[in-house]
């Protein structure tokens, strides 16, 4: 186990640290993996929002099992579901997410940072683009041959900041019918926003055990292990936009 607490209160789901002062440690290294056509995209894509849904719909997920883990979460992008949980001798969980779109909710999701790695797989179907962000520029993939296609990239401000307060954005695009992979370490910022009602993410924690005890958190929950830079969540504006 390795590195100090980052969190001030453990168990506190919306923990705001200073976005002014805020650093990020390292980037975000983001993966195009595939280019799908609109049907297979759509059946790809509602398979996994399926069963989240069934997850959310079932007494059981969301209830404490037997080691007090609650499978159906929510979280500011959508409603998530793990799919697999850590044990003993296994740190990792993996969580599938059914994002909301923000054009329905009127809002966008804020920035924030997570306790733990996480590696994430973005998945869009027909109509439905993800607007990822973070604090620092991206790394992107792209070996001559392989990589599929290069996500469109630009900048424009963080909004919603304290007054005197200005901190350039970083925005990536992962297209509609993709898979879109993203390594996010420790600590780094980011956040996603879906424009349209088809994506999903498949996510894993590879070290979810380590950062509940590290934090010395109660429980495994998505919501605790997260670090919010802004108070309020943007105006829908602010995350459908362009290049600004």
């Amino acid at each position: 186990m390795t590195g100090e607490p980052m969190k001030r209160h453990a168990d506190d789901e919306n923990e705001i640290h200073d976005v002014a002062t805020f650093q990020d440690p390292a980037q975000n290294v983001v993966t195009p993996i595939m280019r799908l056509n609109a049907e297979l995209a759509s059946q790809m894509v509602w398979a996994f929002a399926r069963i989240v849904r069934a997850g959310h719909a079932s007494r059981a997920a969301r209830s404490p099992d037997e080691d007090g883990i609650i499978r159906a979460q929510e979280f500011e992008e959508g409603d998530v579901y793990m799919l697999e949980k850590p044990f003993d001798g296994y740190f990792a969980s993996r969580y599938l997410m059914d994002f909301y779109d923000v054009t329905d909710r009127g809002i966008c999701s804020r920035m924030h940072l997570h306790t733990g790695l996480r590696f994430v797989r973005m998945m869009t179907g027909p109509g439905t683009t993800i607007r990822v962000g973070s604090l620092s520029p991206f790394v992107v993939t792209n070996v001559a041959g392989v990589t599929p296609f290069v996500p469109e990239q630009f900048t424009d401000n963080l909004p919603d900041l304290p007054e005197g307060v200005q901190r350039t954005r970083y925005n990536l695009i992962v297209p509609e019918n993709s898979f879109v992979d993203m390594q996010i370490p420790r600590g780094v910022s980011h956040q996603f926003n879906a424009i349209g009602p088809n994506a999903v993410i498949d996510s894993v924690h590879p070290e979810e055990s380590i950062e509940t005890f590290r934090e010395r958190m109660s429980g495994f929950r998505m919501m605790a292990q997260t670090i919010f830079l802004t108070e309020d969540r943007p105006d829908v504006a602010s995350c459908t936009g362009g290049e600004s």
